[in-house]
């Protein structure tokens, strides 16, 4: 489960409600939500809260580095909460569902020192693709 709330108090971050409630739709584990479903659940549990508050605060805590942007092919980003531990997702190509996964293997090492072309490699991302139990049961 992601610790967000944790880490932004821990911080000092200012825990406005609309802040709070961005944040709290965004805690936990496999969370990958568009900037959309985020305002659709933010709004369910503050039905005050505007788009720009939510799309600000998406920003900022981007910024900050407690939650990281995952972009898949021409589909909309989706916010990751699970920014301090390192992962890599496996993306289902019909549906869109994602999942963070830990494989045992590290993919630096996977890429070899000829095909770095001289580049100081700093981290990799690692999307698998593939198709959700449900897609691949209707497939």
């Amino acid at each position: 489960m992601s610790d967000l709330l944790d880490r932004l108090r821990g911080r000092g971050w200012r825990m406005t409600a609309q802040r709070r409630v961005v944040a709290e739709v965004l805690d936990g584990e496999h969370i990958h939500l568009t900037a959309d479903e985020v305002l659709a659940r933010a709004t369910a549990r503050l039905p005050e809260i505007s788009r720009a508050t939510v799309y600000n605060t998406l920003g900022e805590l981007v910024s900050l580095g407690e939650v990281v942007e995952v972009a898949t092919d021409a589909r909309a980003k989706r916010y990751d909460p699970n920014a301090h531990r390192p992962h890599q997702h496996l993306l289902c190509s019909t549906c869109g569902t994602i999942r963070d996964v830990h494989p045992t293997d590290d993919p630096l090492s996977a890429l070899p020192t000829h095909e770095r072309f001289g580049f100081t490699v700093l981290a990799a991302e690692v999307t698998y693709r593939g198709l959700c139990p449900e897609c691949a049961a209707g497939a």
